[in-house]
């Protein structure tokens, strides 16, 4: 009787895929930084634990919005990494850890796609190299877009509020002045070059004359000596609202020409100069203005 030995196939173990994972937080609160060391430890976790994978990292971003990538240095490194063949599938948690922006987030996914890199978002369960991965993930970067725009609205609608109320959004500390709990309380010694600065400029001195004055004592450049000059807070009134971001998605502040309210809380604080004595001084700015453009064009 014949006999039928077997040969085993001489069949390569497949090569462990290196992944890493992504996390972020955009808050500097306790909680987000526990979430953060949960989420790396997870990730770790999950890795080492699985057969097919050999572990690659973390990269983890504290503390940073997820609206621009351009901000986050350990997504940057991430990418860099993934391009330059030392990772093979990214996890993430969720699409919204990885990017807020539809357009940044489409950009980042086809970049390690073409590096023959995948993304798995957990929460989501789409894998960026399955066939409809890229579709869902422009669905649902979408509906992430919205959600910071709503956000967004609600927090500027808090604002428009509080500062219809005579609450301000924040304090900031200015020359002439020493913030406390209360408030703005005048620093006498900046308070009398504070008047200085309004005297001497309503007497005729330049800018930058007073400019070389006045540093010697404290160290105020020139535009520091013209944001005093065009500052109302001297007069004793708070103005609110004076700049404002235009996108919640590229969180640029712009001074307010006019596109939103503003608002005016007067006798907020103790006045180092009289408002005539401020007007006066801005009317000055005026006609100078108003010169230059008379000019004739040579």
């Amino acid at each position: 009787m014949r006999e039928i030995i077997p040969i085993k196939a001489n069949v390569k173990a497949a090569a462990k895929k290196r992944a890493a994972a992504y996390a972020r937080v955009s808050k500097d609160t306790e909680r987000l930084e526990n979430s953060l060391s949960a989420q790396t430890a997870y990730f770790e976790d999950y890795i080492r634990k699985n057969p097919a994978l050999e572990f690659a990292g973390v990269y983890a971003d504290r503390f940073v919005s997820g609206t621009q990538s351009e901000k986050r240095p350990e997504f940057n490194r991430l990418i860099s990494d993934c391009e330059a063949g030392k990772i093979d599938l990214v996890l993430v948690k969720s699409v919204s850890r990885f990017a807020r922006s539809t357009l940044d987030l489409l950009n980042a996914v086809r970049r390690l796609k073409n590096a023959g890199v995948g993304v798995y978002f957990e929460k989501e369960n789409i894998n960026t190299q399955s066939g409809d991965g890229e579709f869902m993930l422009t669905v649902l970067a979408s509906f992430a877009q919205d959600e910071v725009r709503d956000l967004s609205d609600n927090v500027k609608w808090s604002f428009k509020k509080r500062f219809e109320k005579g609450i301000p959004h924040h304090r900031c500390k200015i020359f002439g002045y020493n913030l406390t709990d209360n408030g703005l309380v005048v620093n006498a010694g900046e308070a009398e070059t504070v008047k200085r600065i309004y005297t001497d400029f309503l007497a005729g001195k330049s800018i930058a004359e007073i400019t070389r004055e006045v540093s010697k004592e404290f160290p105020l450049s020139y535009s520091a000596v013209r944001g005093i000059l065009l500052n109302e807070t001297y007069t004793g009134a708070l103005v609110m609202q004076k700049s404002y971001i235009d996108s919640p998605i590229t969180k640029k502040h712009k001074i307010n020409k006019g596109e939103l309210a503003m608002y005016v809380a007067e006798n907020d604080h103790e006045a180092i100069i009289t408002r005539e004595m401020f007007d006066a001084v801005n009317e000055k700015f005026m006609s100078r203005r108003r010169s230059i453009c008379r000019k004739p064009s040579v």
